[in-house]
Formats: C-alpha cells, structure tokens, sequence
C-alpha cells in the first residue's frame, strides 16, 4: 500500500457538507470517511449537562450520506469525539442515531463503541498516587473537586481506534478523542509515519477550513503517502495554499514547532509546504517524537449555579458617557439590597457591547465612540430563583437609575424582548484539565462490538 486516502467531510459532525462536494471526494476513492463529532469550544455546559451542541438532525443528516457511502465503497466510517463531548450519555446518543439509519436504509452494520467516560473514584485513586499533573492555565486539583465533577472524560490516542478497526467494522463511534485521531489511526496501523499521520489528521480534522477561502462545513481529501501528503479541497470554489495550510497547521498551538497529544509530540520543525498546482498543497518533514511517559488529557466539567440574563439597549449619550459609573452604582444598589447574602451565593456580570462586550478588561480601546450600546446584565447563583430575583431587581434598577443630567425619566434602557429576563438554566465550569499518566493507552477506552441492522 503506498497511499492511503482519507476523506473528511466537514469540521463538525452535524455542521453540513455540500452533496456535491462529497460526491466528487467518493469519486476518488478515498479508503476511509472521517470526521471529528466535538469540541471545548462550545464550552463546559454540554460535557456537563451530557447534551449534544450539535442538532440531531443535522447530525442524522451527515451520519445517513457518510454510512451509505462506506457500505457503497466498503470503507469504515470513523467518528471521534461522539455526541460533541465524548461521554457515555454522548457515545449512546450517537449510537442511536446510527442504529435508526442502519433499520431505516436496510443496512447490516457492525459498530465499535468506544468508552472515554471515566469514573470518579478511578480518577480519585490516581490523583492519590501522583499521577496528575495540571495543564496551563489549571492549577492543582482535589479529591473535592474531583468528586464535584458531573463527567470526566479522557482524549484517546489512536490506539484504542486501531483496536477497534482491527474487528473488522463498518462503523467506529469513539467517544472523547484526540482531534487527529481517528484520521490519522487506519494510516498508522498500515505502517505510515505517524508524524504525517497525525499532521494530516490535524488539518483535516477541521475540513475546509484549512483552504481558502475557508469553510467549517465543506470537504476535503488527504492522500498520505510513505514521506508526505496532499490536501486537496472538493469544492471547485476552494483551494489550498501554502499560506492556509501552514496557518492551519499553527492553529490551536501554543507553539508553532510542536503539537503535543496522547503519547508524544507532533515535530514540525523540518516541515514543508509545497504548491502542487492551482488548489493542491503537498506537506513534508513532520515526525512523531515519543515521549518518555504516555500521559492522557482529562477534561472535567462541574456544577456552579443557575443563569439568568437580561438584554437591554441605550442609545442615550449621556448615559453612554457614564456607563462604567452607572454599572458600579447599580452593583452596590444590588449588593446593599441582598446584604444578607454572601459572596459565593452569586456572581453579578455586566456585558457592555459597543464599550468591551467581547475583549472585557483586555480591550486596548477605552474611547467609547459609539452612538448605542448592547448591556448584557447576567446573574449566576446557587438556585434559578435566586438567580431570576437578582437579575430583575438589577434590571430594574438600572432601568430606573437617575444619574446626572438625565433628561428622560421614564426609563434608560430599551428592550427587544418580552419577557425581559431568561432564566437559562444550569452553569458549568471546566474543573478538570490535568494530565493522566498511564502504562496502556488501551487500558481506559475499553471497546464494545454492536451489531445494528435488519437481521
């Protein structure tokens, strides 16, 4: 085998991909379809709460066109990081959608479920034997506050991938992975440098995001072979270019040299981009560094209150002038209202869009030009009534608020909605981001065989 062919069809499952484009990549007969199913990104809420960000039918829809295409041309489909998050409750959702297609299209499928959901007291017992360590910015952790988290999961290398393709299956569903995993694993177990491997699988992991212009939502090819490999977008309307696939490449990376993962490090430093044509880039001189221990990355989310929000507007320049004042005046209202509570009962926040909604403290504009501004008052606590109370006596005490040389007086802020105020339910943080030292990368990702179909 002196190539191997790996078709991605979008970003995220569940994001959409262009038929066309995914006809003309099966045009090619790719040997595997691949695709990442989640992220952090979308925040702790989704690993917390153990719900998809990613619509079910939009997830049905890619799954139904990626699974006839594998029993068409007789390629597994793999997906990593199942059901957005990757734990159990994520891995079954999945799982239920592939069983429906299976009965619905009259398929015979052999599926690998991979678990990356890892037990409390596993966890507990590890961190007792030294055998965590922090990932920047995260500090140490605490049995407490391992025992505060509703999931932990672990990111998979692509050992437990192989392990399950070497059954033989038509579909592999991994839970929490490495993002380059399941691209890179079907290229590594028939021998291909896993430096390329993994490289490869790094930019494909995102799609067409890596071309230009980019898109999290359309195909793209990767042909690795024994010394590089070629990315090619399945769009006409898209290329690759030197410029957008080493921008890629730096994406994600603290730094631009080196990609750490599950067992070792992805070294970039002899890597090469050469333009192939008009829309194809060839890569070269990645390597694969193992390191001296094989460390997992462990992701925890926990439980921190109840949200509740409320939008407003102003377009008053008086007050536009003195909105830090009137936001510190209106907290101390609050806080001398509910003097009876204490700090950790609530957190009170204030989004100002127009000032620094998006940068915060860190936005190196302080000059207000605007002639309106979006206020986003937002109240976490220990109870939803708790929260929904702070949040509309907040509301309308800002609403209300005199401050000088105020002309109207019937009312400051101007809202779209009615009601004002959303009660948006569950908050979560991310509490676990530490290292987990192991002696088997197969040991924590045990893999079930399920026969789904017609018979």
């Amino acid at each position: 085998m002196d190539e191997i062919k790996v078709l991605s069809p979008t970003a995220i499952l569940g994001y959409g991909f262009p038929e066309e484009s995914f006809k003309r990549g099966l045009a090619k007969e790719p040997d595997v379809i691949a695709v990442d199913g989640g992220s952090t990104d979308p925040g702790p809420y989704y690993l917390g709460a153990g719900i998809s960000f990613t619509d079910r039918e939009a997830v049905r829809r890619d799954l139904r066109l990626m699974i006839r295409a594998g029993r068409e041309l007789n390629i597994p489909v793999l997906v990593g990081t199942a059901g957005g998050c990757g734990a159990r409750i994520h891995l079954e959702w999945t799982a239920e959608i592939v069983e429906e297609i299976a009965a619905e299209e009259g398929f015979n499928l052999r599926v690998a479920l991979i678990d990356a959901e890892f037990d409390k007291e596993v966890i507990k017992d590890r961190f007792k034997r030294g055998e965590l360590s922090p990932l920047f910015p995260a500090g140490e952790t605490s049995l407490d506050e391992i025992e505060a988290s509703t999931r932990i999961v672990g990111q998979m290398g692509v050992e437990p991938i192989i392990r399950a393709l070497e059954e033989g299956v038509d579909v592999v569903l991994a839970g929490r992975a490495y993002d380059p995993s399941v691209f890179a694993a079907p290229a590594i177990r028939a021998g291909f440098p896993a430096g390329l491997a993994l490289h490869m699988g790094k930019i494909l992991e995102c799609a067409s995001i890596a071309a230009d212009p980019g898109s999290g939502s359309d195909c793209m090819l990767g042909t690795l072979k024994r010394d590089s490999f070629i990315l090619e977008p399945l769009n006409p309307e898209r290329r690759c270019t030197v410029t957008s696939v080493a921008a890629h490449t730096l994406y994600e990376k603290s730094n631009p040299y080196q990609l750490y993962g599950p067992g070792g490090v992805i070294d970039l430093t002899a890597a090469e981009f050469t333009q192939l044509d008009e829309r194809r880039v060839r890569v070269c001189g990645s390597r694969f560094v193992q390191a001296d221990e094989y460390t997992i990355k462990l992701e925890g989310a926990k439980r921190v209150g109840y949200r509740t929000i409320s939008i407003a507007g102003t377009r008053d320049p008086i007050m536009i002038s003195q909105i830090d004042e009137i936001i510190e005046a209106v907290r101390e209202m609050v806080g001398d209202n509910f003097s009876e509570l204490n700090a950790e009962d609530y957190q009170l926040l204030f989004r100002v869009y127009g000032k620094n909604g998006v940068m915060g403290e860190l936005e190196p504009v302080k000059e207000i030009k605007s002639h309106e501004l979006g206020i986003v008052i937002e109240v976490v606590a220990r109870t939803q009534e708790l929260a929904n109370t702070i949040c509309s006596f907040t509301r309308s005490s800002m609403l209300h608020y005199g401050y000088p040389e105020r002309v109207a007086t019937a009312g400051n802020l101007a809202f779209p909605y009615s009601p004002s105020d959303f009660k948006a339910g569950e908050v979560y943080e991310f509490n676990l981001h530490h290292l987990l030292r192991v002696d088997d990368p197969l040991e924590f990702f045990p893999v079930e065989i399920r026969n789904y179909g017609v018979n």
